[in-house]
């Protein structure tokens, strides 16, 4: 019997290879901006990807530049990370070892919070503030629902809670989308830059956007009359263009905010007015919390520094003791 040549499998065509931009993520799923325009392409997550063996619930953010093998039926797979410029993450809810990337590629952080329904904690505010530091990201607070804010016993709390930020070095803005105070101002923030929104569920981020970018049209959620606490409305992260330039990264609403990657010696370094009374302490190595000569401790005595930072800096320095979790190099 003759025996023909082996008739060899067609090699598969090779994918067309893109650039582009992660514009949404809805857990499963990733919207990708192609670079120099077209129509988005939905993609999926080719490989395994890792920060540093530290674990991620979402390897790829919004924000990232990735590249993308496009198949046959005009969707994608990611197929490498650009390097990052900076990005923001958090502790994962009820995972204690495991984080989530909130953003990629920032130019800010805006968190909006409110002072009445709901009430944000402010030790979510510093923790928040103190890993925008962590990671070299400015920081703007915005206090929505002033309107909301009519008695002297709400205004005066406004007044604390402005004044306190404001002496630090952040810049923070009053609004609310019933009155339009302050909307101007916020446009002016927000405006030719790539700002991270983040916040508690029902502080009104979802109003606050629908007055940014005409046609966004997002759910509005109410709050809670039993907890006080807001219903989430979004449910997954998205980049939204501004008119005139610039995008903001709308992310679902949070509860908590769990720090994971900070070195106890360097959480002094978050905080910026510990950090310069520090420069007053004793020892080199003093960690605010009971040595003799402690600058940081003389000035909580003197009435010079807020009891709510150093509270909120304790709560971190305390949540991990091991120092198991540290932040990427």
């Amino acid at each position: 019997m003759n025996k023909g040549k082996q008739r060899r499998s067609p090699r598969p065509e090779p994918e067309q290879t893109l650039r582009g931009l992660v514009v949404k993520n809805t857990g499963s799923w990733y919207v990708v901006r192609p670079e120099g325009g077209g129509a988005l392409v939905e993609c999926k997550i080719k490989g395994n990807f890792r920060l540093k063996g530290l674990r991620c619930t979402n390897p790829v953010a919004v924000g990232d530049v990735v590249a993308v093998d496009l198949k046959p039926d005009g969707t994608g797979m990611i197929a490498r990370i650009e390097p990052r410029r900076n990005y923001i993450i958090r502790r994962a809810s009820n995972l204690s070892k495991e984080f989530q990337i909130i953003a990629s590629n920032i130019d800010q952080a805006v968190l909006v919070m409110s002072l009445l329904s709901p009430m944000t904690n402010t030790t979510f505010v510093d923790r928040f503030l103190a890993t925008a530091e962590a990671y070299d990201v400015p920081a703007v607070l915005v206090i929505n629902k002033v309107d909301l804010l009519t008695g002297p016993a709400s205004r005066a709390v406004l007044d604390e809670t402005t004044q306190l930020y404001r002496s630090i070095g952040y810049r923070v803005v009053h609004t609310s989308t019933v009155s339009g105070e302050g909307l101007d101002e916020l446009r002016e923030v927000v405006g030719h830059r790539v700002s991270l929104l983040s916040g508690n569920s029902g502080v009104g981020k979802s109003s606050l956007i629908n007055q940014l970018v005409p046609g966004a049209d997002l759910r509005v959620g109410e709050v809670s009359h039993v907890h006080h606490k807001g219903m989430h409305t979004t449910t997954f992260s998205e980049m939204l263009d501004l008119p005139g330039g610039g995008a903001l990264v709308d992310t679902p609403g949070v509860k908590g905010f769990g720090t994971i990657d900070f070195e106890r010696s360097q959480v002094a370094h978050y905080f910026r007015e510990i950090f310069a009374l520090g420069q007053g302490c004793r020892y080199g190595d003093c960690t605010h919390t009971h040595e003799p000569g402690c600058g940081v401790l003389q000035a909580l005595e003197r009435g010079e520094m807020a009891l709510s930072r150093y509270q909120s800096y304790l709560s971190i320095i305390d949540e991990d003791p091991d120092n198991k979790y540290r932040k990427p190099q």
